[in-house]
């Protein structure tokens, strides 16, 4: 599985990058094409990190509530409500992050 997301990853960094430079390059400098390309990786690196971080917040959220309530079963309320809310705020954060790295390709 691990392999399937790298694989989509780096095809979506090569088209960003190469998609762009062959479409710019026909009526436009080299130059601005490449530039463009390197915009659009960029954007991508930075969404990607963004989700890969929010991926391991939400995992340790999550496995964190699970222990506490296999150590104390009586607090499963209280300690559910605060996990959904703590994975809500980091979704929250990755989502603002990923609107960011893609608003710096356009």
């Amino acid at each position: 599985m691990k392999n399937i997301i790298v694989m989509i990853g780096l095809t979506y960094l090569g088209l960003a990058f190469f998609g762009d430079t062959a479409m710019a390059a026909e009526g436009a400098d080299a130059a601005a094409a490449m530039g463009s390309g390197l915009k659009g990786i960029g954007g991508g690196i930075a969404a990607g990190l963004a989700v890969v971080g929010a991926g391991i917040g939400i995992g340790r959220i999550g496995g964190g509530a699970v222990e506490s309530i296999a150590r104390q079963p009586e607090m499963a309320g209280t300690i559910g409500t605060n996990m959904i809310i703590t994975a809500a705020l980091v979704e929250g954060v990755a989502l603002f992050a990923v609107v960011v790295g893609l608003l710096a390709i356009l």
